[in-house]
């Protein structure tokens, strides 16, 4: 079965009704242009390194503008919005780093809680410690779509191929990879890492970016970009600026990649030993 799917490139700032705005209109966009399926960057809602500008702007997920957004225009639309994530308040006082998917009727499909924590030092002195203020997922998620199954994945998490893995095993042909990559690390391994995952899985990866220079000083690398399953790029967006970018995928086209290349199924258990070397004039053990 063949259909459209988007990924939404976004610049978002640190008043989330402006970046509301910004996902609606681009929402609309890829609708109109047949998408059936849209996912909109991390953080859509809002990029605030700030902790008390964060903590000002915070809602529960009941209470949450983006949340509410997305819902409407699936209903609306009647196709699938995933938010790629945004930051929502949680009971205890600290953060989570949630996606949500919304099918065509508006209702909550699923969430997802980023598993890995990007706690970083970079050259140039740029760090980051997002276990300061986010709680990490436990949880790997996959929902079932028309069209394909999905799995989840946000951001620094497409630097651990295990959760890739679990989620082909289980039968994913798409696994969504929405990033607030910085321009740092995402001129270094963005695309290299996410054609990476698609070729090692055999899925489409689809990936929806935010790009350029933020409110909050950040700068982030851009280039959305939705990838075959055999590591190709079929779309992708610049490195600043707001963007719809488009791509027909198709399930069988997962079905013959792990034809082609079953490693998925050559897999093998195996130990792993360490051997001594010896001492000078002596004998290995």
């Amino acid at each position: 079965m063949t259909v459209t799917i988007a990924a939404l490139q976004m610049c978002s700032g640190t008043d989330p009704v402006r970046n509301v705005e910004t996902m609606r209109r681009l929402v609309r966009e890829a609708a109109a242009k047949g998408a059936v399926y849209v996912q909109t960057p991390e953080m859509t809602g809002a990029l605030q390194r700030d902790r008390a500008g964060l903590r000002a702007i915070l809602r529960t997920e009941a209470d949450d503008l983006v949340v509410a957004a997305a819902a409407e225009l699936a209903a609306e639309l009647a196709i699938h919005v995933h938010v790629g994530s945004t930051a929502i308040a949680l009971a205890d006082g600290k953060v989570a780093n949630r996606g949500f998917l919304f099918g065509p009727d508006g209702r909550q499909v699923c969430t997802y809680d980023k598993i890995h924590m990007f706690d970083v030092d970079l050259d140039n002195g740029e760090s980051w410690r997002e276990s300061a203020v986010y709680s990490p997922g436990a949880v790997a998620r996959m929902a079932d779509l028309p069209f394909a199954r999905l799995g989840f994945a946000i951001c620094y998490d497409v630097r651990f191929p295990e959760l890739f893995k679990m989620q082909a095993q289980a039968g994913a042909e798409i696994i969504s990879v929405p990033a607030a990559f910085t321009r740092q690390t995402g001129e270094a391994h963005w695309e290299t890492l996410l054609r990476a995952r698609a070729i090692e899985n055999g899925v489409y990866i689809i990936a929806a970016a935010q790009a350029g220079m933020h409110e909050d000083g950040r700068e982030t690398f851009g280039h959305s970009m939705i990838i075959d399953p055999w590591g190709r790029v079929l779309t992708s967006a610049g490195g600043t600026g707001e963007a719809v970018v488009l791509a027909e995928v198709d399930s069988a086209a997962v079905k013959a990649a792990h034809d082609k290349i079953p490693n998925l199924r050559n897999g093998r258990t195996f130990t792993l030993e360490t051997a001594k070397a010896p001492a000078k004039g002596g004998v290995a053990a």
